[in-house]
């Protein structure tokens, strides 16, 4: 299945990094994510393939599984490259921190995905 980039920087933030459920992570990966993709931590460091980008983002998501991330500004494009900035935090409460994603998507389908923290807005 192809996606458009945009579909992939938002389905990637609920889907993947801000979902509980482990098996709909697991299935939200294999659909957005080439088996192959790199995923790029500022803090962490690299993580390859569909396997350990699971892994990481299951254990990103178990520090703090009440936060939801809320885009902040529509998707950008750019060719075959994307961005989005979002906030993360308990709902109804003020955000806790603030990132970047920035991805490179080949088929419909994300190839590199680099995140950036950001201050707060």
């Amino acid at each position: 299945m192809s996606h458009t980039i945009a579909t992939l920087l938002l389905r990637n933030l609920s889907d993947v990094f801000g979902e509980n459920d482990p098996a709909r992570r697991r299935t939200a990966i294999d659909e957005l994510f080439h088996e192959d993709a790199v995923f790029y931590d500022p803090n962490n460091g690299v993580y390859r393939g569909r396997a350990e980008i699971y892994r990481i983002a299951g254990e990103i998501k178990a520090t703090h599984p009440d936060f939801q991330y809320q885009p902040i500004a529509p998707p950008e494009v750019a060719g075959d490259a994307g961005r989005v900035r979002w906030v993360s935090g308990t709902p109804g409460e003020p955000p806790a921190y603030a990132g970047t994603d920035f991805l490179i998507a080949r088929d419909g389908r994300i190839v590199s995905l680099y995140l950036f923290f950001d201050a707060l807005p």
